[in-house]
């Protein structure tokens, strides 16, 4: 009997499962990694058991999503098709075979004219690198036939002065500690910054029995006109942001739509922030500002792709996203990336793409080409939520200008106390012309984030084009297990 092939997915959020689901339903075997102890993600996080939550779908929307989801991964881990490896941290995978496809395509471009590489490797195979257990001390290599990366996004985090005090945490950092840990962040919280994300976070902290003092919101209704049609599309969305905007009323949030933080107070912990209000070119308006008392400010700006592992295969990126193509297919031969990877677009736009994904890759992996019109529906609804999610990047920029409000003295790196100063000086004064020019003069970004938390603000303050980093690891790795490598994990 022939074995069935090996799909190792990377990643167990909505993306992942979706595409685990879907490939082990069509006779694929699929080994699924994730950093997290429980599948689900950052969007369906669960707390840990020994807590005791009684109505954890108190914490979610979309609860029906998944445990629909859960259940599939149950009924396919109890078949043996789904082997599912948590507490797993990737740092690398790497390609141990020739580059040329299942169907003949060498890696020069696409038959179907997108520029993405047809098939599979021919009898090759991927090693997953990973680090297992909360210490990440243990190294483990994962073969497979073919790797699909579901690897999720990161919040964009913008300095100002103040946001390294204790009580200023991002606002997906507070919804997961509620979430995961069951704990309020602060007692009296201020939410701000921008993007759809911060009206789940206020409502479910609000919820939770926290004082929420604000919601600061950097964007306006006024863009709103010229999006109706792309708005009027996704009437789910819609009615979503009614939901949480009337809770809100219910729970007596202020809303402020067009102002911004523009500092945090306090020694040794946040005591207060002050924001102020925006003209329509992102300035700030005079005599606007305004002090808000609060132990906790849940700040985020948005969301970025992880892209390290699709970097490091040597996947090609448009703009920050990985380029892929109609069946989710990178332009590295037997390489899939669904999800936020691809582009932030949300929970409901990621399970499209995974079920696509997974689709995809168990005909590839079967040597037969794949029938689109077998996920028409799922591909419809991934064109309709690309769309929908190009207008909310559009509407929840960050506001113009933010770099210049930043004072010399901010610490902009936090893993290299490195200064908004510091990185204007390398500028203006040593002649940087691009972030990697900064880091080598400042050091910023080359501490233990490898700048994928600094590096929007370095670009900011520099004035320099954003870049991707090719880094040979996703995450910092110990010696002694580069040293053993390769240790593989028993299929």
């Amino acid at each position: 009997m022939t074995e069935r092939p090996h799909l190792a997915v990377v990643g167990a959020g909505p993306a992942g499962l979706a595409a685990a689901l879907a490939a082990a339903a069509r006779g694929v075997r699929v080994t699924l990694l994730d950093a997290a102890e429980q599948a689900g993600g950052q969007f369906y996080r669960q707390p840990a058991a020994a807590l005791g939550a009684r109505r954890p779908q108190a914490l979610h929307h979309q609860w029906r999503t998944w445990v629909r989801l859960r259940d599939g991964l149950d009924r396919q881990l109890a078949a043996g098709h789904v082997r599912h490896l948590p507490d797993h941290h990737v740092w690398c995978v790497d390609r141990t075979d020739g580059a040329e496809g299942a169907d003949g395509a060498d890696g020069a471009g696409g038959a179907d004219g997108t520029g993405i590489v047809q098939g599979v490797p021919a009898g090759g195979a991927f090693a997953v690198h990973a680090l297992r257990g909360p210490l990440q001390e243990e190294g483990v290599t994962v073969r497979a036939d073919a790797v699909l990366l579901a690897t999720g996004g990161y919040e964009r985090v913008l300095p100002f002065p103040g946001w390294t005090l204790s009580g200023v945490v991002t606002a997906g950092g507070a919804q997961a500690m509620l979430k995961g840990g069951l704990v309020l962040p602060g007692r009296t919280v201020v939410v701000a910054g921008t993007g759809p994300l911060l009206l789940p976070v206020a409502c479910g902290l609000a919820a939770a029995g926290a004082r929420v003092a604000a919601l600061v919101e950097s964007a306006g209704p006024r863009a709103l006109p010229r999006h109706v049609r792309a708005l009027a599309a996704q009437p789910g969305k819609l009615a979503e942001g009614g939901l949480y905007a009337a809770r809100l009323l219910r729970h007596g949030v202020r809303p402020l739509a067009r102002h911004t933080v523009m500092e945090a107070h306090g020694t040794d912990r946040l005591t207060a922030v002050t924001v102020a209000a925006l003209d329509r070119d992102g300035g700030l308006v005079p005599g606007s500002a305004r002090r808000i008392p609060c132990d906790t400010l849940a700040v985020g700006h948005g969301m970025l792709p992880h892209t390290d592992l699709a970097e490091t295969l040597g996947c090609t990126l448009s703009g920050t996203d990985v380029l892929v193509d109609g069946e989710q297919r990178t332009d590295v031969p037997g390489v899939w990336a669904a999800g936020e990877a691809t582009g932030i677009g949300g929970a409901a736009l990621a399970l499209a793409e995974g079920h696509i994904a997974g689709r995809s890759a168990a005909a590839r992996l079967h040597g037969t080409p794949p029938d689109p019109r077998r996920w028409a529906g799922a591909a419809q609804a991934r064109r309709r939520l690309r769309e929908f999610s190009a207008v909310l990047d559009a509407l929840y920029a960050p506001p113009a200008g933010w770099a210049d409000r930043i004072t010399d003295d901010t610490v902009v790196c936090r893993c290299e106390e490195v200064t908004a100063g510091q990185v204007r000086t390398s500028v203006d004064v040593l002649g940087a012309g691009d972030p990697r020019t900064v880091k080598l003069l400042t050091r910023a970004g080359m501490g233990w984030c490898q700048g994928r938390i600094c590096g929007p603000a370095v670009a900011g303050l520099s004035g320099c084009p954003a870049s991707p980093g090719r880094r040979p690891f996703a995450r910092p790795v110990p010696l002694g297990v580069l040293a053993r490598l390769p240790e593989d994990e028993p299929d």
